[in-house]
């Protein structure tokens, strides 16, 4: 058990959650950017840091990583279910949703 005051501890998971949105805003912008330049290698670790500070977000805001999974997996099976764009197109969601329950 930590010996820290307890106003100390929220405000510090408060300061932690906020530094964790921006870092969420700052990888949409170094994918932004990757893209504009063209950097294949750039573009994979921005997308991964990304979901990275999505999924640790999620956990600091009480999500576990199995619900977050969870509940990509439904979002994935209604938009397949409702023939998303993306699906009717290029079968994208079901390729994803394979992926996660390959996993």
């Amino acid at each position: 058990m930590s010996n820290m005051p307890k106003d100390l501890d929220v405000a510090k998971r408060a300061k932690v959650i906020e530094w964790l949105k921006t870092e969420v805003i700052d990888q949409v912008s170094r994918l932004f950017k990757a893209l504009w330049e063209g950097s294949t290698g750039r573009v994979s670790d921005s997308l991964a840091s990304l979901i990275m500070s999505s999924y640790i977000l999620g956990r600091r805001l009480g999500i576990s990583y199995r619900d977050l999974d969870e509940a990509l997996l439904e979002k994935l099976r209604k938009h397949r279910q409702e023939g998303h764009q993306l699906e009717d197109w290029y079968q994208d969601i079901s390729a994803l949703e394979e992926h996660m329950r390959k996993r």
